[in-house]
């Protein structure tokens, strides 16, 4: 009789035990550890994001584009609080955008070609400082 007994405890306690159920499903908010169900919390706050490489060689805004070297040459004279005759045919330059380099000119005055999804396939000057060697971080414009 006390066999009887222990064997229906046994059996009693496993029928008020919750029901099993099957593995839980692969939801990101719920994981498997050691026997137990936990619940992951959510960081606080944005998600982490990349930066996406930077264009190089570029013109950064506020870097100047002018048509011709001559433009260049007198934007630099009207800068220098010089009288300058004729309109000078520069424009500012509002965003980064992707330049191939054609040629150098000196430290003031380099030929440009724009490249990249934005390219008008237009050419210029500007007296932006492009050094030869890259920054760490960006790429290849022609890509």
């Amino acid at each position: 009789m006390p066999r009887m007994l222990l064997i229906g405890a046994c059996l009693g306690t496993l029928a008020l035990a919750a029901p099993a159920q099957a593995q839980p499903s692969s939801n990101s908010d719920v994981s498997f550890d050691a026997g137990a169900l936990l619940l992951k919390k959510p960081k606080p706050g944005l998600p982490d994001v990349r930066a996406q490489p930077l264009a190089w060689p570029r013109l950064d805004p506020g870097a100047v584009l002018c048509r011709t070297e001559a433009d260049l040459e007198r934007l630099a004279a009207r800068r220098g609080g010089e009288a300058v005759d004729g309109p000078i045919d520069c424009r500012i330059i509002g965003t980064p955008t992707a330049i191939s380099i054609v040629q150098r000119s000196g430290p003031g005055k380099v030929e440009v070609k724009i490249s990249g999804a934005n390219a008008d396939s237009s050419s210029g000057w500007t007296d932006a400082w492009l050094p030869d060697k890259a920054p760490p971080g960006a790429t290849s414009a022609s890509r």
